[in-house]
């Protein structure tokens, strides 16, 4: 059988995801820089929302590399 697919993900798994370090993953869910909630004492990570705020990323990224190249 498939292994289905989960929606909210752990620290661990986002810091998998995006190939960081599990404590800074929870540095940033701390400061408020991802987006996360919490459940007791641990952090949880809505996909969907990452997936979003590595988009906006992307673009931040993508928009000040074209600004610089225009000066």
């Amino acid at each position: 059988m498939a292994k289905k697919e989960r929606d909210i993900l752990t620290a661990k798994e986002v810091a998998e995801y995006l190939a960081l370090h599990p404590f800074t993953v929870q540095r940033y869910a701390r400061q408020g820089l991802i987006p996360a909630f919490k459940i007791g004492s641990d952090w949880r990570f809505h996909k969907k929302y990452i997936e979003k705020w590595i988009k906006q990323k992307l673009a931040c990224a993508t928009q000040k590399s074209e600004s610089k190249r225009l000066l």
